[in-house]
């Protein structure tokens, strides 16, 4: 069995010490084989924010983390770093040497996309260079591997009041990557978890994080985070996904849903 712990939307500057603690003990008693954290590490790119990010990260004892820049994660007053350094800070605080990294150990096969751009405050963007990338990297997976794709922002959402939040480039995205053999699709951004079947892809999944530390929650749902497990026996293939919630009156994560995902069936060899 692996677990995965996703977590989006840290936003460091925010963050609130009573859930970091609850969110160490989660981890402690979970111990995930890898943690993917899907962007807005940082609530405003600040050189003391990834700082805090960094020793929180360390502190953790998990074996491999993923992490990938957000909107959040690109300095927003300081213009000229923006403009011609923008990931600096994230490189240098978290000691992030690939902007779009993947962590490929069986049974996973996990890749991220960039969907950040100096140029755009908000939105995300995929461009037909990543898309065509990542849809190679798909193909070239092991057929028992579970595969995922990362975005910061979403590439499709539940509440048509969010559609101006999923990715430019989106739809193409979809497409190829369903294709080419993805299960998975993780992301962040608008602070509100939610699981979901891709109405034109059968067996392609949506799984959204909602904001794991800050402050910034939206709609009155809680900081919480995902956890997901693999099991590496033979069968139909299929994923556990797990939401785990930390109300304030609790000032612990808890169990709140839990959801099996049936993934498209193993392609035979010839």
């Amino acid at each position: 069995m692996s677990v995965i712990l996703h977590l989006s939307d840290t936003h460091f500057g925010t963050e609130q010490a009573w859930v970091q603690h609850a969110l160490n003990e989660l981890i402690a008693t979970q111990s995930p084989d890898l943690l993917i954290l899907s962007g807005d590490i940082t609530q405003r790119a600040t050189r003391a924010q990834f700082a805090a990010a960094h020793d929180w990260l360390d502190r953790q004892a998990v074996a491999h983390r993923l992490l990938l820049a957000g909107n959040h994660d690109i300095p927003l007053f300081a213009l000229w770093q923006r403009l011609f350094s923008p990931y600096r800070r994230l490189r240098r605080g978290l000691q992030v040497t690939d902007l779009s990294p993947s962590h490929v150990q069986h049974p996973l096969h996990v890749l991220s996309v960039k969907t950040t751009r100096r140029y755009r405050h908000i939105d995300g963007e995929i461009s037909p260079a990543q898309i065509d990338r990542v849809r190679r990297a798909l193909l070239a997976a092991d057929r028992d591997a579970l595969k995922i794709v990362v975005t910061h922002q979403p590439l499709w959402v539940e509440r048509s009041s969010d559609l101006h939040n999923c990715c430019r480039g989106a739809e193409r995205a979809l497409q190829a990557w369903c294709e080419a053999g993805a299960d998975v699709f993780l992301s962040g951004h608008i602070h509100l978890p939610f699981v979901a079947e891709l109405p034109d892809h059968p067996g392609c999944w949506v799984v959204n994080a909602g904001t794991a530390l800050s402050s910034r929650v939206r709609d009155g749902v809680p900081n919480s985070c995902n956890l997901i497990r693999y099991p590496t026996s033979e069968g139909p293939r299929c994923c556990a996904v797990e939401r785990w919630d930390c109300p304030s009156e609790f000032r612990q994560f808890r169990l709140v849903a839990q959801q099996q995902l049936q993934l498209r069936a193993r392609e035979t060899s010839s």
